[in-house]
């Protein structure tokens, strides 16, 4: 399967990534560009939005980049860097970059921008199966 058909795949049965209004901009092999705008129901008690909003499109990007060499794969470690707020309306873009492919290992850098502004940084670990997509 081409990368662009996995991601429909699995976008196609992700009810949460579809509730967050995720975007696909961009599939390639060991990359990922998705979009989302924020709403109300994002924001936290001080009107910005909620960390686990950035996190979560960063965990996506992060799914979709790795899968997209056809073989299934887990994430195993993650962490992230909220270096700016983002508001209600704000259009959040994340990409995510493969940093090194192993047989068993990925390893990826998600940036989260605000038009030219980086406003998180995800890095996330994954293990790779053998399972490879559609059998």
């Amino acid at each position: 399967m081409q990368p662009a058909e996995i991601v429909a795949k699995m976008m196609d049965k992700d009810a949460f990534s579809q509730w967050l209004g995720i975007q696909v901009d961009h599939v390639a092999p060991g990359e990922c560009r998705l979009s989302l705008t924020l709403r109300s129901e994002m924001l936290n008690g001080f009107g910005i939005a909620h960390g686990a909003i950035t996190y979560a499109i960063a965990d996506s990007a992060l799914a979709f980049a790795s899968k997209s060499h056809g073989r299934q794969a887990v994430s195993i470690d993650t962490s992230i860097n909220h270096i700016e707020t983002v508001r209600e309306s704000d259009v959040l873009i994340a990409t995510a970059k493969e940093e090194s492919l192993k047989n068993r290992f990925g390893f990826y850098t998600i940036e989260i921008r605000c038009g030219l502004t980086l406003v998180a940084l995800f890095k996330g670990t994954v293990c790779r199966t053998e399972k490879k997509w559609g059998d």
